[in-house]
């Protein structure tokens, strides 16, 4: 309308000249300098304007929609189904048994730099896992608070994240050396990682209330600084360490009246936990499948049976359907290497004072759906039994992911 508007008044301004030469107004009354001058103003703001509008439709064709408070939200979760069997000689029998895993997550965008999320597990009060046998008759099952935190992206590449959390630690090759893949810290940890160098500083609670249960508070600290590359197209490498430190000497149990290995002196522990841990682990493919190796190594510098590693390698990925995976581990670790708690819940039984192997296999029966078979060939008390037990356990996966 405007751009319209315009062209008719400097129509109108062409056309007066030649009316005003036929005699109706005296020519000389028209400064004929002036006119032409508004001639080219008009000209030009008329110009200006259809560059004004040819931007607009960009920038309207270009423009994202808003998001709702939905287009916020994102759901995803995963279920397993699973039946073992355990054959640990100190026990007079085998145990068979079938367990379910299920767990839901929900995380929003609050804000351009604030994530918050809640997770819900099956499971019971166990620090390192969810899992839930089936039975007593078909009873409903627990749902349990597994994680409830929030993400403040405050800098580039740098995270604030508080609450009960994921481990922002880096497993090599997702082995259970010190951490369970189920471990859940709660207290609050800071994060930096640009694509090359990563870091993470972290300060978790064991017990925040020095009310419960007639004892002080327990913290523990953890920090990690890896680096990330690639040697060459085919080949990229992951290396780091990390320094624990989880001051319990004289402290009781803090879960099940076990110290699951650990040296412990009248109900107490008598160590305290100083672990440095040195990892590496190279990615490659072979024969167009992806491959893993890994090493993992512990020392706790405040205790005698100090140490610990894990070895192992995995080639390809069960993710879609037809595919298929293979993996194994060799792991040993002393009974103080770690803080027994949070290792990992199957090998060996859980806890330190094991060694033995890891073997894995699975295959792709659809997308985001696999099946699994995982056998543990262990050993373990040596350091805090009489003698040293066997101890196998097979497990079938029946897994489905969703998101």
């Amino acid at each position: 309308m405007k751009r319209t508007a315009i062209c008719l008044a400097v129509s109108a301004l062409t056309v007066s000249p030649l009316v005003m030469a036929a005699g109706t107004p005296s020519a000389a009354d028209i400064d004929q300098a002036s006119v032409q001058d508004l001639k080219k103003y008009v000209l030009a703001l008329s110009q200006r304007i259809e560059e004004m509008e040819v931007k607009t439709d960009k920038v309207v064709a270009t423009a994202k929609p808003v998001d709702s408070w939905a287009d916020r939200i994102q759901w995803s979760g995963d279920v397993r189904y699973r039946y073992e069997t355990i054959d640990d000689d100190a026990k007079a029998e085998d145990r068979n048994r079938n367990r379910l895993r299920a767990r839901l997550n929900v995380a929003a965008k609050v804000a351009d730099d604030v994530t918050a999320g809640v997770t819900l597990a099956s499971g019971s009060e166990d620090p390192v896992s969810s899992n839930q046998s089936l039975g007593g008759g078909a009873t409903s099952k627990d749902l349990n608070l597994d994680m409830a935190w929030i993400d403040w992206n405050f800098a580039q590449d740098t995270h604030l994240v508080a609450g009960k959390t994921a481990n922002p630690f880096f497993a090599p090759g997702g082995n259970g050396l010190i951490w369970d893949g189920d471990y859940r810290p709660e207290g609050a940890n800071l994060s930096y990682d640009n694509g090359t160098v990563y870091a993470v500083a972290a300060y978790h609670f064991l017990e925040s209330d020095n009310k419960a249960g007639g004892q002080d508070a327990e913290e523990m600290y953890g920090a990690q600084l890896g680096f990330k590359g690639n040697i060459s197209d085919n080949v990229a490498f992951n290396v780091g360490g990390s320094y624990f430190y989880i001051p319990v000497e004289g402290s009781a149990s803090f879960y099940d009246s076990d110290f699951f290995g650990n040296s412990s002196v009248g109900g107490l522990y008598e160590f305290d936990y100083e672990v440095f841990e040195l990892f590496a682990e190279l990615s490659t493919s072979l024969a167009g499948m992806p491959a893993t190796l890994f090493a993992d190594y512990v020392n706790n510098s405040d205790a005698d049976e100090d140490t610990g590693y894990a070895l192992g390698f995995k080639l390809g990925k069960a993710k879609k359907r037809g595919a298929w995976e293979v993996g194994y581990t060799y792991e040993d670790l002393e009974a103080d290497a770690v803080f027994a708690t949070f290792t990992d819940s199957d090998f060996g039984g859980g806890g330190t004072d094991v060694k033995g192997h890891k073997l894995s296999a699975g295959l792709g029966i659809s997308d985001n759906t696999s099946v699994s078979l995982t056998y543990f060939i262990n050993e373990y008390g040596d350091f805090t039994n009489v003698q040293e037990e066997d101890y196998n356990r097979l497990q079938l996966d029946l897994q489905t992911k969703f998101k």
